[in-house]
């Protein structure tokens, strides 16, 4: 959803499959993004200003400082030694695993976790949500690039349940949960619902990856470390640039013998790369000045869920729905009923207008007169109280058509 979406949109008209004169609709959302982009950037007040709108000055203004974090008289680099090396030792401990190595991409790290496991356990097939990652945005990569074959446990809004699991109908040798669930509100399962859904895979001799893309936030929700967390899964991967504000990155974490052959799998996809000081300096800065910060994020997410809801119903929006309800990490889905195009002008106006940007993000179509959209809370968002929250959905629904508008 969203940034991905978007980035994927963009990508097919480059290429020719998607022609705004055959499709204007398309030319006229592309419009829209963009002005949503310039109101982000003007904006006075918004949830999050995020990394990757800012300049390449601003960007690399982000690595002053990191002379403590790292040695910068050290050689650079070089095909993943000096401070790549530093960075998975800094992540192996973090999550309390024998190693870690780092990767371009957390598309890569995955696929290669996948394959490493399929020749250990004999079975290729991988068990997954249908929301996850891999079956949603990469294009049939496990199947197509990594010789795997997915099958989907549910695609129900959740995480797969111990009982899901325990009775899938057919063999797999791996279980991937993705942790959280973004395609479905940024969901996490109960500790409880956690630990036996993985000692379900264990009974039918399955290991258990841990797509962690945001698993450092998930913290507040189980009540656990993140040394904890990682210990329910054989592997696990993170992503560097997501709540971490890297330049980009991703680590695959797990026994040293699996990360020695990933690596040797990281050479034959093209992922050992020559030079890559600054998304390590980057992915460093991230671990030590963002991740000590996100449950603070997370509990402000929740002030601002709640806002959200009593703001609407104040205003007279007839359903309007925050899912999950109280957010399980500091990002979480809006449902409006309305069409995605009407929300998305309005998000738009109201920026333009207000100086205040409510939602940041696209919305998207999920039924007929229904859109839903996310909103992310980083450190800007700590300067919202709930009565600024109201006060903007207030103007916001000002400028919705319909007799509900104010």
């Amino acid at each position: 959803m969203s940034d991905t979406a978007e980035q994927d949109e963009q990508g097919e008209r480059a290429t020719g499959q998607l022609s705004e004169e055959d499709r204007p609709e398309e030319g006229l959302r592309s419009q829209l993004r963009e002005r949503r982009l310039a109101a982000h950037r003007g904006a006075q007040r918004v949830f999050a200003r995020f990394a990757f709108h800012k300049t390449l000055r601003e960007r690399l203004a982000e690595l002053d400082g990191v002379q403590d974090l790292y040695d910068l008289d050290e050689r650079s680099d070089v095909y993943g030694d000096g401070v790549v090396e530093a960075l998975e030792t800094k992540v192996a401990g973090l999550l309390g695993t024998e190693a870690a190595a780092f990767f371009p991409t957390g598309t890569m790290a995955q696929q290669v976790a996948l394959r490493c496991w399929a020749g250990r356990t004999g079975n290729p097939t991988v068990a997954l949500h249908a929301l996850s990652h891999p079956e949603v945005h990469e294009r049939n990569a496990f199947s197509e690039v990594g010789g795997l074959r997915p099958v989907r446990v549910t695609g129900e809004p959740r995480l797969p349940t111990a009982a899901e699991v325990r009775d899938f109908e057919e063999p797999f040798g791996a279980l991937m949960l993705e942790l959280p669930l973004r395609d479905a509100g940024f969901v996490l399962p109960s500790w409880e619902e956690l630990t036996e859904v993985v000692a379900a895979a264990r009974e039918r001799d399955a290991v258990v990856h841990f797509d962690g893309a945001r698993l450092w936030e998930s913290t507040v929700h189980f009540g656990r470390s993140l040394e904890e967390i990682a210990g329910l899964a054989d592997s696990v991967y993170v992503s560097f640039y997501k709540s971490l504000e890297g330049f980009g990155g991703a680590a695959l974490a797990g026994p040293g013998e699996l990360v020695e052959e990933a690596k040797a799998w990281r050479h034959r996809y093209g992922g050992l790369v020559f030079q890559q000081f600054p998304a390590a300096l980057s992915a460093l800065a991230g671990l030590e000045r963002q991740l000590p910060r996100l449950p603070e994020f997370v509990a402000h997410a929740r002030v601002v869920a709640a806002a959200l809801r009593e703001g609407f119903a104040a205003a007279g929006v007839p359903w309007a729905r925050v899912h999950p309800e109280v957010p399980h990490t500091h990002d979480f889905q809006v449902w409006l009923p309305y069409d995605a195009d009407v929300l998305s002008e309005a998000a738009v106006r109201t920026a333009e207008e207000t100086g205040t940007i409510l939602f940041s993000f696209a919305w998207d179509r999920s039924g007929p007169g229904l859109a839903c959209t996310e909103v992310q809370v980083r450190s800007a968002g700590l300067e919202w109280t709930a009565e600024d929250v109201k006060t903007a959905v207030t103007d916001f629904v000002a400028r919705l058509p319909g007799p509900i508008s104010r």
